[in-house]
């Protein structure tokens, strides 16, 4: 009896051991799912901060979500959007759109009350930049604007978005912009102090080359800022992630293209190209390995 106990315990114990390997969060999302939860969750704990904080200035964040492409795209298309922001735009909508009405509900809340579906217009038909309005189910305070895709050239319309939410939360979603010179010398002052001087980060899932890696970043209200590589994970797929994060960085500020390379050379001493050399070396051409595999299947090679 005491036996079976044992072998019982031992057997939860795994179990349970098992389901906590399963719940470590990677470092980038693994689906668009995951990515707009993640977005929705790190964008309330933003708000709830600035609003408990005490600060004179309301919540304004920036939302930086990667879109997955489109169904039609395919390996050999350079540019998976063609149609650049005008493409993207009614994909990034429907994200943008589900994003709010996640913001605007109170998860704690025991009420059904479902929040309408965020109204729209379209600020600068050329820019493909749109505003986008979502009421919360419970009080006016709580609703949520938001301006998609906004551009240097925005620059008045976000000042008189501005002074329309007041004290209402704002959301720039892929922005258009990096830094204050962005908008030229007359206006770099005035962006710098209107958006730069006042805006936090709520969200971001970010893309870029670094040293011919393929390097995300991500920025959570909880954990701050996270960089990491793709690497083949030893079947030909690019998904096994590499942690590049300094333990000296400070994770609140957005680690520079210099720093990133940096790590990469630390973390990962042979470049790109060299390791796929050294898979050429060991393993073949790729459209030689179909060849040399079915001819060890079919017996006329005694070694692959």
């Amino acid at each position: 009896m005491m036996q079976n106990m044992s072998s019982l315990t031992t057997t939860l114990i795994v179990m349970f051991s098992l389901l906590a390997v399963h719940q470590v969060k990677a470092l980038i999302p693994a689906t668009p799912g995951e990515q707009t939860r993640r977005a929705i969750l790190s964008a309330r704990e933003t708000i709830s901060a600035i609003r408990s904080s005490g600060s004179s200035t309301p919540p304004r964040i920036y939302i930086d979500y990667l879109l997955p492409l489109p169904p039609e795209t395919s390996d050999a298309d350079i540019d998976p959007w063609p149609g650049g922001l005008a493409q993207m735009y009614p994909y990034a909508e429907a994200t943008l759109k589900e994003i709010l009405a996640g913001i605007v509900v109170d998860e704690d809340s025991s009420s059904n009350m479902k929040p309408k579906e965020a109204s729209s217009q379209i600020i600068s038909a050329s820019d493909c930049c749109g505003l986008f309005i979502q009421e919360s189910p419970y009080t006016p305070s709580s609703d949520v604007a938001a301006l998609l895709f906004p551009g240097p050239d925005q620059l008045s319309n976000i000042q008189q978005i501005e002074e329309m939410v007041k004290d209402r939360t704002l959301i720039l979603f892929n922005k258009q912009f990096t830094r204050a010179a962005d908008f030229g010398f007359f206006a770099k002052d005035k962006a710098q102090k209107l958006i730069f001087d006042r805006y936090l980060w709520g969200f971001a899932f970010q893309e870029i080359a670094c040293r011919g890696e393929d390097v995300k970043l991500t920025f959570e209200k909880s954990i701050g800022w996270q960089a990491c590589v793709l690497v083949d994970n030893g079947e030909g797929n690019y998904n096994k992630e590499i942690d590049i994060m300094d333990e000296t960085w400070d994770r609140k500020v957005r680690p520079n293209y210099l720093e990133i390379e940096k790590k990469i050379n630390e973390v990962l001493p042979e470049p790109l190209w060299m390791r796929k050399m050294g898979d050429v070396q060991e393993k073949g051409l790729k459209f030689q390995r179909k060849f040399t595999q079915d001819d060890v299947k079919n017996g006329r090679l005694e070694k692959w």
